[in-house]
């Protein structure tokens, strides 16, 4: 199985809000830190919104914020609203399947249960719990200047 890349932006662009907390973060700041085209970023606004992941304020310093806290944002909710499909295989699919084993095979029974702790890892996660796993992200993405001082290899030389 793999992820779309709206998937993979979606949770990226949370992580920025996450790390950018108490401010408003701009679409074009979001793209210019993953490297990513402001296009795609609204288009995957648009489901975020809809779920209530993220909230949106309009006007000359409006942005976007996380819609409820990071740790209330678990991967599962992510992934829920981005993906457009979770069928692994041709039977999951409704209406598709021309395979006469459709509702009594064990694989369809092997997938289904795999899915499942798939998903159940995913809710495990939260939004709060990726950026807090990485206390140098503020400087990476560009919202701090200088590293912290866990990362002495990125400081400058002191004169």
């Amino acid at each position: 199985m793999r992820l779309t890349k709206q998937t993979n932006y979606a949770v990226r662009m949370l992580m920025y809000c996450a790390a950018n907390e108490g401010h408003l973060s701009r679409i074009p700041e979001i793209a210019r830190a993953y490297g990513v085209s402001e296009l795609f970023l609204f288009k995957i606004l648009q489901p975020l919104t809809k779920a209530g992941l993220v909230e949106t304020v309009r006007g000359r310093n409006g942005g976007v914020k996380l819609g409820r806290a990071a740790d209330k944002i678990t991967l599962f909710d992510v992934v829920r609203v981005t993906e457009d499909s979770f069928a692994m295989a041709e039977c999951f699919e409704d209406g598709v399947a021309e395979c006469p084993l459709v509702d009594s095979c064990g694989l369809n029974s092997a997938l289904r249960k795999a899915l499942n702790a798939f998903f159940d890892v995913l809710a495990e996660y939260t939004i709060d719990d990726l950026v807090k796993a990485r206390p140098q992200i503020n400087f990476l993405l560009g919202l701090d200047e200088f590293p912290p001082a866990s990362m002495p290899e990125l400081r400058a030389p002191a004169a």
